[in-house]
C-alpha cells in the first residue's frame, strides 16, 4: 500500500469516528456546525476526513471528546539521549578549594 493510500484510509477512519461520536452525542451535522460556527457542509467534509486541523479540534471540543486525543496520540516522553545531554556532567566527588595554599598564613582575628 502506498503512503497516499495509507493517508486516505486513515483520514477516512478518523472521519468515521468523528461521525460516530457526533451520532452518539445525538447531534445532527447542522447542530454541531452551529456549535462550532461552521456550516453543515464543513461537518460533512470532516466526517469524510477532509477538514483542516482547526475544524477537527473544534469538533472534538464540541463533542467533549478531547480526552480521546491522549488515546489517539499520547504524549511522548523525551528520549534518553536528550535527557542525558540535558543533564550534563554531574560531579562525582567534592574538590578541594582552589586557593588553599595561598590562604593558610593569612588568618586574621
Amino acid at each position: 500500500m502506498k503512503n497516499n493510500d495509507k493517508i486516505y484510509v486513515l483520514l477516512e477512519k478518523l472521519g468515521n469516528r468523528l461521525k460516530q461520536t457526533r451520532i452518539n452525542a445525538n447531534l445532527t451535522q447542522t447542530q454541531l456546525g452551529d456549535i462550532i460556527g461552521k456550516s453543515r457542509t464543513a461537518i460533512e467534509r470532516a466526517e469524510k476526513g477532509k477538514c483542516n486541523l482547526n475544524t477537527f479540534v473544534r469538533i472534538l471540543v464540541a463533542l467533549d471528546a478531547v480526552e480521546q486525543l491522549d488515546l489517539f496520540l499520547p504524549e511522548s516522553p523525551p528520549s534518553p539521549v536528550l535527557l542525558a545531554k540535558a543533564k550534563g556532567k554531574q560531579r562525582k566527588r567534592a574538590s578541594s578549594p582552589k586557593n588553599k595554599n595561598n590562604n593558610e598564613g593569612n588568618i586574621e582575628w
